[in-house]
């Protein structure tokens, strides 16, 4: 099989595939730092690689999920409060191996929609390293993300997008 045929399989099958479907299987190190190093060849003008992804795993995952559920808690009102949606914030953080906090960093040098679709490339590139892996993953992009301050370190020119999910896959 030719590289452009490689490539053409590889996006189309390219899915979202959610933590539900994640195996207990760990991804190992040598291949989250091949999806990071990865989502780094995406295109950005002037070279500004506006992206900034953090790692999460182990205690640090936990500690990002119990954040996540009291910011939701905190900022529902009693009546919109789904028990559900508080639980499926803790599940979908802990099922998945691997989250990968997705920030943009505003140089002001271009404009901000193009360091927001850099980023965003840079997240197709993570997408389709997984895909070659068989990992699944997918970028979920709640609002309450916004009010992340303990587990992420947003500076005054930075924006978290979401979050990345990765886990093994059968």
């Amino acid at each position: 099989m030719n590289k452009a045929e490689i490539v053409k399989q590889i996006i189309e099958q390219r899915r979202s595939i959610f933590p539900k479907d994640y195996t207990d299987a760990a991804i190992s190190q040598e291949v989250i730092d091949e999806i990071l190093s990865s989502a780094t060849f995406a295109p950005n003008h002037k070279r500004t690689k506006p992206w900034r992804f953090k790692v999460f795993k182990g205690e640090e995952k936990a500690n990002l999920a119990s954040e996540m559920q009291a910011i939701y808690k905190a900022t529902q009102p009693e009546q919109l409060f789904l028990e559900k949606k508080f639980n499926d914030i803790g599940f979908k953080i802990n099922k998945a191996d691997v989250v990968v906090s997705i920030v943009v960093n505003f140089s002001g040098m271009v404009p901000e929609w193009e360091e927001i679709a850099a980023t965003s490339m840079a997240v197709q590139n993570m997408y389709l390293t997984c895909t070659a892996h068989n990992i699944g993953c997918y970028w979920s992009s709640p609002s309450i993300v916004d009010l992340l301050k303990e587990s992420l370190t947003i500076e005054e020119n930075q924006k978290c997008l979401g979050l990345f999910y990765m886990g093994a896959v059968d």
